[in-house]
């Protein structure tokens, strides 16, 4: 196998079973505590049943229409990271190789939520005072870093033919 394809099926399963880990130890220790101040005022592990996409988007849709519309996008965005990294990884350099893994990693560990247990679990919960983030998982942080790497790496550092 190529070695491109090999760091993006690394990185991309390293993440999924992190994410995996952490969300199973947040429900494990979570649900019986209901939070763990971790930064008084500032930081806490809160699990939360996201039943929505990000802050919650379509949280209140009917079940059909939702399940359609997560699930199917979680599908597009993990193949279409794993065939374009797989058929233009000669092309591609290691930065851009490991910002879709880290894309693909995130959408399956989530979409693993969606199609089993019908809610992604969330469980970092950043706030100051009564100003919440809304709460997120290890997932949600691999996607935001690989869409930022990815983008900062096409804007500012690809070399141009």
């Amino acid at each position: 196998m190529d070695r491109k394809f090999t760091v993006f099926l690394t990185v991309a399963f390293s993440v999924l079973f992190l994410d995996l880990l952490t969300k199973e130890l947040a429900v494990r220790f979570l649900s019986e505590k209901g939070k763990i101040t971790v930064i008084p005022g500032f930081f806490d592990l809160t699990l939360v049943w996201n039943r929505g996409a990000a802050f919650g988007i379509l949280g209140e849709a009917p079940e059909t229409i939702r399940k359609l519309i997560l699930i199917g996008a979680s599908v597009v965005a993990a193949v279409i990271t794993a065939l374009y990294t797989y058929l233009k990884r000669d092309k591609l350099s290691y930065w851009e190789v490991i910002s879709l893994a880290l894309i693909f990693g995130g959408a399956v560990g989530n979409l693993y939520d969606r199609i089993f247990l019908g809610a992604v679990r969330d469980f970092l919960d950043f706030y100051i005072k009564n100003y919440h983030w809304p709460a997120f998982n290890v997932a949600d942080i691999s996607i935001s870093v690989g869409i930022t790497l990815f983008v900062v790496y096409e804007l500012f550092f690809k070399k141009r033919s």
